[in-house]
């Protein structure tokens, strides 16, 4: 069982270099191409949300943490910052868009939180004091 935790400075690159080293701690566990790419989908629409939304103004300090530990149940990953909260203290419903529509009247978002929700379990948001922390499991097997 794995327990790791990375840091990154939010900004540009920010989801990039953190996918990097989440994958990077993952590489013993051996997971499939699906596991993989599960992961890196989920953490990628949590992270953009936080670089775009909770930090979107780009200043020294402004931290991404990513925990993640390894149990019987999958992959657990916390995710804080110390940026603005969701609105209402809640995540969006993740409801899937209607893309049987003409592509000039696709939505531009609102595919994200729909991702998250159908790809991790257990998802949940809390506002402590200042920080933000989402927690998700995601279902991978146990090798």
């Amino acid at each position: 069982m794995i327990t790791f935790e990375v840091c990154v400075d939010s900004g540009e690159l920010a989801v990039r270099e953190a996918l990097g080293l989440v994958l990077a701690n993952l590489e013993t566990l051996s997971l499939d191409v699906e596991e993989l790419a599960t992961v890196e989908l989920v953490l990628a629409e949590a992270l953009n949300n936080v670089v775009e939304h909770a930090y979107p103004v780009t200043k020294p300090g402004n931290s991404i943490k990513i925990h993640c530990s390894q149990k019987v149940t999958g992959l657990h990953f916390a995710i804080t910052d110390q940026g603005y909260s969701m609105p209402n203290g809640q995540t969006p419903l993740g409801l899937p868009q209607n893309v049987e529509v003409d592509p000039f009247d696709m939505p531009e978002g609102g595919f994200g939180w729909f991702l998250i929700k159908d790809l991790a379990k257990d998802v949940t948001y809390r506002r402590v004091e200042n920080t933000n922390q989402l927690a998700l499991r995601i279902a991978v097997a146990i090798h």
